[in-house]
């Protein structure tokens, strides 16, 4: 059995890279190959090319590589050429992946999403190219899975792939001793896995830290950076900033969740890292600054009520219009009382409302219990390890031609 899989974004490597790791547990003889990074090589997919050096944001961006976004499909569908796979596991990315789903498509090879493109939170009107190009989505979250089924897809609930790869982390004793001071409340700083999100929202994470430490002053901060080429820039940002150089704020590559196991409360910016920290219970605030101008695009195209995961995983009603705006707010509004996260996409600064909350969960033990509590009852309804395997049990049955176990559509359910 040959499976080709896609993933175009460090944690989408990282997903296929766990259920890679899955498949050939169940069956040795089964061949992984296609288009991702480093994990996934190091789990034992054969790689065609490494995608992930192309994760990219913002129309530009793409414009700037869609040369070679368009060799790596060609050189994928010549892989399917040479050693037809029995299916193509597409992991997020979807940009890219929708030119992948329809080569694999037009040469009759069944389509399965893993992690699928949000589509019901920005991009509604795609799914009915996702409904020509995809055979079988599998859902990590319950009321995605839900939309999915009422738009007409097949999908199963497998959970989130971030519980499982969670399962066996363990606070990293070198973040606990290294240069000392982890007796004292320590703000994690989270300022994003991608180049401009890091430039995007640095400046203000630092500036909210600054702040915190002028009411706080036994608060520490240390920066979890995804390598080490991010923890030099960001570094390179804090040397040249004389407010934040004086805050001897750390910056740690590739340890985010052992960091998580010992912080205290976190300043991330929005992303899948927020499920991390559901899942390690660690009261945070979410910024994300965008311009004037794509505040209100995203005002007219989103669907959902929060931006962050955890706080549409803990809301009733997640999916449905917001209110569009003309203009972009001149301030930052406080965050929506019932967000888990307390959350900020604005175009101004938002470090001193992140501040704030930040500051009150460390100098009120009240409302920092009250914050565990919430985060620990979406934790325990949700953050639950077993998508890979789940997964893998549905990739391994359409392969063989078959229907997933927990396989539901829109029309089984109205029969």
């Amino acid at each position: 059995m040959r499976v080709f899989f896609s993933a175009g974004e460090p944690s989408g490597d990282h997903h296929a890279a766990v259920l890679v790791q899955e498949l050939r547990a169940r069956d040795s003889s089964v061949e992984c190959v296609g288009l991702g990074g480093p994990r996934m090589a190091a789990a034992g997919c054969l790689l065609v090319a490494d995608l992930t050096q192309l994760a990219v944001m913002w129309f530009l961006r793409v414009i700037l590589s869609i040369h070679r976004f368009v060799d790596l499909a060609r050189r994928a569908e010549r892989s399917f050429l040479d050693a037809r796979p029995d299916v193509c596991v597409l992991v997020d990315f979807p940009g890219f992946h929708w030119w992948l789903a329809w080569r694999a498509k037009r040469h009759g090879i069944p389509v399965v999403f893993y992690c699928p493109p949000q589509i019901w939170a920005w991009a509604s009107w795609r799914i009915g190219k996702m409904r020509r190009l995809v055979d079988h989505v599998l859902s990590p979250l319950p009321f995605e899975h839900d939309w999915f089924i009422a738009q007409g897809m097949t999908s199963t609930l497998v959970g989130h792939p971030f519980f499982d790869e969670l399962g066996g982390a363990t606070a990293g004793p070198t973040c606990r001793l290294e240069g000392g001071g982890y007796d004292k409340p320590l703000v994690l700083l989270l300022p994003g896995s991608r180049s401009q999100e890091i430039s995007g929202n640095l400046t203000s994470i630092l500036r909210a830290a600054a702040r915190v430490r002028s009411l706080v002053p036994e608060a520490r901060f240390v920066v979890a950076a995804l390598h080490e080429r991010h923890a030099d820039g960001i570094r390179a940002v804090i040397a040249k900033d004389p407010s934040a150089s004086r805050l001897d704020i750390r910056v740690v590559a590739g340890q985010a969740r052992e960091l998580m196991d010992v912080a205290t409360v976190a300043i991330a910016v929005s992303g899948s890292v927020s499920l991390e920290l559901l899942a390690a219970r660690v009261p945070t605030v979410i910024v994300y600054r965008i311009g004037g101008l794509a505040y209100v695009g995203q005002s007219f195209l989103r669907r959902v009520r929060f931006i962050t995961l955890v706080n549409l995983l803990a809301c009733r009603d997640p999916i449905g219009p917001i209110r569009p705006v003309l203009l972009p707010p001149w301030s930052v509004p406080p965050a929506d009382p019932e967000a888990v996260f307390p959350e900020y996409l604005a175009v101004q600064d938002p470090a001193e409302r992140a501040a704030g909350q930040v500051v009150e969960w460390l100098c009120n033990p009240v409302a920092i219990g009250r914050a565990r509590a919430r985060v620990a009852a979406v934790a325990a309804r949700v953050a639950h390890p077993g998508s890979a395997a789940q997964a893998a049990q549905a990739v391994l049955a359409i392969a063989s031609g078959a229907a997933p176990a927990g396989a539901v559509s829109r029309w089984r359910c109205a029969a």
